[in-house]
């Protein structure tokens, strides 16, 4: 099989490295890929949101598969317009990626269908917003209703701060057309937990669970960030909440697209907060999380190109899915600066000191490859996965091989995995 990956960061680069050890794969390319990707793929210089490229260059390159691992071109059709020009292609068609690509379709799914959620109010307009804020309790939460790479999200303690981020959101628009919509949720407490699950529409088969950390420093604090690194499994997520949360949330929620007309096929997303009430979601993507994918599937023992076809045909009840006993642990190197303002262009050395156990894994997120020398290209510039018996030796392997690798004003959190 010719396999061709669309997306360049660290979750691509995850996916990519699974998809290599099939022994079904001839041949993978990934559009536009990244330095690291290239070390296993062909990179193609096609943007993850250029549809009409994709959909040309699978058909001239006779291209078995496609595997959409991004949220914009997922939200915009490409699974859509590949099945028309008859290319098989793996995730969610753009009448359910809407699922990621609307907070405010989430809502009111879950809300339809009693999906544990927070309570939460949607607007259109500003100054209704603003009059609602008045009176209420606080902390709040305030989202973008579109997609935002992941920082459409702020945490409000009061009604002034509450009017800034309406005012950024709706009015500045600090996240583009994303925040032509907002959603006014309660703030839950609990820890969160992160379950990626394959479905083809019919039958749900979670993965492990994963926690990740967004905050950009130690103890959770700074800005939110599109994670700085992840650890599975989770300690917090029990067999007997995994079992609330399948016949609760996970089961629900395909049978809720179904009845909506809106059929979810790929990997779904599911965050969780733990409260004292129970479970509840806090969101849903339309993909393979990241950098969540960087510590999931290599706990995966299975054949990943096996899964995906089984989805695509749904067929994902015949086969069994098998994982390995070990913790896995991803530490991301991010430019200083990140998640506002970053220089790029620097050169990377210690890599392969760094992969010299053959229990870790660099994945690439920022960077790009001259001259044989990989350079940082991005906010994110590497996610450093250590795999062990247990976690103490998996964030300890971690660090080491962090330790290993340098580049000018690079930023890691030194807490990863610790959380819980």
């Amino acid at each position: 099989m010719k396999v061709l990956v669309v997306g360049s960061g660290g979750r691509e680069h995850a996916i990519v490295w699974k998809i290599a050890q099939s022994p079904l794969v001839t041949k993978i390319y990934c559009a536009p890929g990244n330095g690291g990707i290239s070390t296993l793929a062909e990179c193609v210089p096609i943007k993850a949101m250029d549809i009409d490229g994709v959909v040309r260059f699978s058909v001239d390159n006779k291209i078995d598969l496609v595997v959409v691992a991004p949220d914009d071109p997922l939200a915009a059709g490409m699974v859509d317009e590949l099945e028309k020009a008859g290319i098989r292609a793996f995730g969610p068609k753009k009448d359910a990626a809407i699922i990621e690509g609307s907070k405010a379709f989430a809502k009111d799914l879950m809300k339809k269908y009693s999906i544990p959620t927070a309570k939460y109010e949607i607007f259109e307009n500003y100054d209704h917003a603003i009059e609602y804020l008045k009176h209420q309790e606080y902390p709040l939460v305030i989202k973008a209703d579109g997609l935002a790479l992941g920082k459409g999200v702020i945490i409000v303690h009061g009604f002034d701060e509450a009017q800034e981020a309406v005012n950024s959101i709706m009015n500045d628009k600090v996240f583009g057309s994303a925040g032509r919509k907002i959603v006014v949720e309660e703030f839950l407490v609990g820890p969160e937990v992160s379950i990626l699950a394959f479905t083809d529409g019919k039958t749900v088969k979670p993965m492990v669970s994963s926690q990740d950390h967004k905050r950009v420093f130690d103890n959770d604090e700074g800005l939110n960030t599109g994670g700085m690194g992840a650890f599975a499994p989770s300690k917090i997520y029990t067999p007997e909440i995994a079992e609330y949360c399948m016949e609760k949330v996970m089961k629900p929620t395909i049978s809720a697209m179904n009845s909506e007309n809106r059929t979810f096929k790929g990997v779904i997303y599911f965050g969780f907060i733990i409260t004292k009430d129970g479970p509840k979601v806090l969101e849903y993507n339309a993909r393979f999380g990241d950098p969540e994918t960087q510590v999931v599937l290599p706990k995966l023992d299975s054949d990943l190109v096996e899964i995906f076809n089984s989805i695509i045909d749904e067929k994902l009840d015949e086969i069994d899915i098998k994982w390995n006993d070990n913790a896995a642990v991803c530490v991301v190197m991010a430019s200083g600066g990140y998640p506002v303002k970053y220089d790029t262009g620097f050169e990377i050395s210690g890599l392969s000191d760094a992969e010299h156990d053959s229990n870790t894994v660099v994945f690439h997120a920022g960077t790009k490859q001259e001259a044989g020398k990989f350079l940082t290209a991005g906010g994110r510039v590497l996610g450093v996965t250590s795999m062990e018996p247990t976690m103490e030796q998996a964030i300890k392997k971690s660090y080491e091989a962090v330790g290993k690798i340098k580049f000018n004003d690079a930023h890691y959190r030194t807490d990863i995995g610790k959380k819980y």
